[in-house]
């Protein structure tokens, strides 16, 4: 993963130490703007320290004059001194207001345009990403790492890391006064440091690991509720809700777990160090009140030093809490880097081959590929198939016939083998490229949160209102658009749950006649359209389908019929080839399918599993 400034990371997080780095590297674009915050907090607490040693001098100017007033030797409190100190204390509250506001505006917009790079990465990263890696995970738990996560990071940079500096300042700073008021008062109130230092790692070391364990889980309760929440009619019909409720319940349970522990250790920080710091407090009491007596510093230096103690206790409690919730952005940080992380797919060339106008010639040469290395599922598959053919693809469930044609768009990288477009190798073309090649109607639609219009044109973003409306009309789809509330311009909701399945169906059909590729695939494409809708559809099917090379998976009768090539696969071979005329006659695996599909309503095979 390249970051901002130029530096990459290789290694995937494992500890800490590694993911701070990480976070330092992402950081480090923003030098000039976190080396000003860092003057500005030093400004701040400069100008917010002196302040109390200065209060302590009015009080020192007030108590001697009410002194020499009360032995009688007249009224000697110097007015016009502590007017000018008083101007001084608000000049110099007023400046270090002015730095703070200054630090967190500068780290606000520091936070939004990292927060802003970073998904950026993240969703340039999504489009890198082999298919197999959203195959393998939840969808819920990636939506977490994307969201939760980086939000995590972003408050974290907004709020924690500006407190890490203040707190960190504000501590020298106030040390540094006490010495100069008294160095043996000073040793007297540090007494407590280690023990607040030893109670801060004890801390963050536990609550490391419960910030990660909150995390995970939170990434798990956000893929049972994606998944539950996109299946709710299933979940439904089937009754499913008791469990449901009961697996939600169980990950909530886990979550609320880990959650309390680390929120506990949040919580403790502050009280703890509240006690600690009183224990110094009573301590400089005492110990000032003698030093008062002995003449050896004033009551007012006393009054003040007791301010440093109450302004040191404060930012060490709020460095203990800051560097808590630190645990808490390292956790998701450490999630957010591994998912940068991951095993891309493999680039394209460098100088990827072009060609004007495709033919759809494809080849198929000794192909072998697993979903699992370890497990081969296609072996040694080859065909040839020249352009214009229509090849239907049956075979039962498993037998890989949607695998071959997610190999065909390199969806997947082969094992061993050859595929070949027009001659050229698919390794030798831009994914881009290759993709432009096909159009593909899934036996699953996919329609976005978008008007009907936009949801055609998406393929073909310079296609004209014109096109997309001949498209549905060769799509049968044009008339029912009409009678729709707002027409092309409705606006599908998320789900697409206000037009019915069959109606997608045509719009992704609409969508690939718009395109007008060179090679078409069709994974039962009109599986959800009634059997009038379908007459008309096939018959627009074959008519974009002539001229045009054809992969169809094969359900259907109708389809199977018309094609030019039939390949019968199964477990991951070609046994049978031919027309389906020359299959039926050699009696085969091919003519038990075709014979069994008259018990089945016509169907030869309505699943397919990859």
């Amino acid at each position: 993963m390249d970051f901002e400034g130029g530096e990459s990371l290789s290694a995937k997080a494992r500890d800490p130490k590694q993911t701070i780095q990480k976070l330092i590297i992402l950081l480090s674009p923003h030098k000039a703007a976190l080396i000003l915050v860092f003057f500005l907090a030093i400004f701040s607490t400069v100008f917010s320290v002196i302040g109390p040693r200065l209060l302590g001098r009015v009080t020192t100017a007030l108590v001697d004059g009410m002194l020499a007033f009360w032995f009688g030797t007249g009224l000697l409190t110097n007015f016009g001194y502590m007017g000018m100190i008083t101007g001084w204390l608000i000049a110099l509250y007023i400046i270090s207001a002015l730095c703070s506001l200054g630090q967190e505006v500068i780290m606000a917009r520091l936070a939004v345009k990292v927060t802003y790079k970073l998904r950026t990465q993240i969703s340039e990263k999504m489009h890198r990403l082999p298919i197999n890696y959203y195959d393998t995970r939840s969808h819920g738990e990636i939506l977490s790492r994307i969201t939760n996560d980086v939000d995590t990071m972003s408050r974290t940079l907004n709020t924690n890391l500006t407190q890490l500096v203040t707190s960190t300042t504000t501590i020298i700073g106030v040390i540094v006064m006490m010495l100069s008021i008294s160095p043996l008062m000073t040793a007297a109130s540090l007494v407590v440091i280690p023990i607040s230092m030893w109670i801060m790692m004890v801390v963050l070391k536990k609550s490391y690991v419960y910030f990660g364990a909150q995390q995970e889980a939170l990434g798990i309760v956000s893929g049972i509720v994606e998944e539950t929440f996109s299946g709710h009619d299933i979940v439904r019909a089937y009754n499913g809700e008791t469990v449901a409720e009961e697996k939600f319940d169980q990950a909530n349970k886990s979550l609320r777990s880990s959650a309390w522990k680390a929120q506990f250790m949040t919580s403790i920080v502050e009280p703890i160090f509240g006690f600690v710091g009183n224990l110094g407090y009573v301590l400089v009491c005492v110990l000032g009140g003698y030093l008062v007596v002995q003449r050896v510093v004033t009551i007012g230096d006393v009054q003040a030093f007791i301010q440093y103690i109450q302004t040191f206790t404060q930012p060490l409690a709020e460095l203990g809490a800051a560097g808590n919730q630190m645990q808490g952005t390292i956790a998701a940080a450490e999630r957010v880097f591994e998912f940068l992380e991951e095993e891309e797919e493999v680039p394209d060339t460098e100088e990827s081959l072009h060609k004007e106008r495709y033919e759809g010639r494809v080849s198929f040469q000794n192909v072998r590929f697993g979903y699992n290395p370890e497990k081969i599922i296609l072996n040694d598959f080859s065909a040839e198939i020249n352009p214009g053919q229509t090849v239907a693809i049956v075979g039962p469930t498993g037998a890989g016939k949607t695998t071959v044609v997610k190999l065909l768009m390199r969806f997947y990288e082969i094992n061993g083998g050859k595929i070949l477009v027009d001659g050229i190798d698919v390794t030798d073309l831009s994914r881009k490229e290759l993709r432009d090649v096909f159009g593909m109607v899934l036996q699953d639609t996919w329609i976005y949160n978008a008007t009907i219009m936009e949801n055609i044109r998406y393929g073909s973003p310079n296609a004209t209102d014109d096109e997309v409306i001949a498209a549905c009309k060769a799509a049968h789809c044009h008339n029912f658009i009409r009678t729709l509330p707002g027409g092309y311009n409705m606006v599908l909701n998320e789900e697409a749950s206000n037009v019915s399945q069959g109606q997608k169906q045509l719009f992704t059909i609409a969508r690939v006649i718009l395109k007008n590729p060179a090679i078409l695939i069709l994974d039962e494409a009109t599986s959800s359209i009634d059997t009038r809708t379908e007459i008309l559809i096939q018959q627009t099917m074959q008519e974009i389908m002539q001229g045009r090379t054809s992969f169809v998976i094969a359900h259907r009768l109708s389809t199977i019929r018309n094609a030019d090539i039939i390949l019968v696969m199964k477990d991951g071979d070609i046994i049978e080839t031919g027309s389906h005329d020359q299959l039926l006659e050699t009696g085969g695996f091919y003519a038990d399918l075709y014979n069994s599909q008259f018990e089945q309503g016509g169907v030869i095979d309505d699943e397919e599993s990859a």
